[in-house]
């Protein structure tokens, strides 16, 4: 990575149509919107090794991916296998693919397992609380 992408960061944070970072709110206490964590990664597949190393299960969280002026629900029953466990890389990235492709959905553009990934330039590190 030369200097200049050093400084500016990864080429596709620049890329409007593909969300800068994920996000994750796990809720505190039930039914209340006011407490809850926020976990963080630049990519999906990052964000959920994430959430699974903090022993974070899927029906205690919501996933978004955030854009410049919006933050966007994400269908997390594509980032789970049939009995509810988070998936890894690449099956995440095969879910992902073969979701955008069938429904042309732009929130899961990118995540490709065939090609090229979208989200290659970017660290898979997440962020939370402790």
């Amino acid at each position: 990575m030369g200097i200049v992408r050093e400084f500016l960061g990864p080429k596709s944070k620049y890329n409007k149509e593909l969300p800068y970072t994920y996000m994750a709110k796990a809720f505190i206490f039930e039914d209340d919107d006011e407490l809850v964590q926020h976990y963080f990664a630049d990519t999906i597949c990052g964000l959920i090794e994430y959430l699974e190393a903090k022993g974070i299960m899927p029906e205690e969280v919501e996933l978004f991916g955030l854009y410049r002026k919006e933050e966007i629900k994400l269908d997390k029953t594509i980032c789970t296998d049939e009995y509810g466990n988070w998936l890894q890389r690449p099956d995440i990235c095969n879910a992902l693919e073969e979701h955008f492709e069938e429904t042309k959905d732009f929130l899961y553009k990118g995540h490709t397992a065939k090609e090229e990934c979208s989200f290659d330039d970017r660290d898979r590190k997440g962020e939370g609380p402790n």
